[in-house]
């Protein structure tokens, strides 16, 4: 495990601010912002905040945040990019009242999946995402309980990928997100763990 230094990565757009914590990094994301492509909605929307660095194949990310959404679409997690029209969000979003655990997969449209986790709320989340073979597999945790997987999506084997942590608050201006860690680890050994 290998902590990434804030300062590696690059933003896809700017924040609101950024400011170091300690080890933490608060972010506040502009109002409006989000990232979506056309499915049901009809729009793109491309002005997320992920600060992202390479990620080799054979690889995993993990973006720890504590949880403290209250907004409509309020989110973080973790953002993986190949160009504008193939990425991965992965992570917490405030939806419709509630916090909720899941991924947006896109390849030239988006989809999304949802699933509550009100329990979360207040919490350090992690998201991680592995990558490897033709895949990235996608799994949270809360503190140090168990993983869960929340997604497997296709990604192509060549594909120059960059991944790092993400906010976006498309319906309000004020949202903070403290991420306290960012970390590349080795990729997930299987897509089922030994019982």
């Amino acid at each position: 495990m290998t902590d990434i230094a804030w300062t590696r990565g690059t933003w896809t757009n700017d924040p609101e601010r950024v400011e170091p914590d300690g080890e933490a990094l608060l972010v506040t994301a502009r109002a409006g912002s989000d990232a979506w492509r056309v499915t049901s909605y009809g729009f793109v929307h491309d002005d997320e905040h992920a600060l992202l660095a390479p990620m080799p194949s054979g690889t995993a990310v993990e973006v720890s945040f504590v949880l403290d959404f209250s907004a409509q679409f309020d989110q973080a997690g973790v953002f993986l990019r190949v160009d504008d029209e193939t990425w991965i969000k992965a992570g917490v979003e405030h939806s419709d009242g509630a916090d909720s655990l899941g991924a947006v997969v896109t390849r030239g449209m988006s989809d999304w999946s949802l699933s509550p986790v009100s329990e979360w709320t207040g919490r350090v989340v992690t998201i991680r995402a592995s990558r490897s073979g033709d895949a990235v597999t996608l799994r949270a945790r809360v503190d140090d309980e168990d993983w869960r997987l929340v997604r497997v999506a296709p990604l192509d084997t060549a594909a120059a990928v960059t991944a790092g942590p993400f906010c976006c608050a498309p319906t309000r201006a004020g949202l903070t997100v403290r991420f306290v860690s960012w970390r590349s680890v080795s990729a997930d050994a299987s897509l089922h763990p030994d019982h």
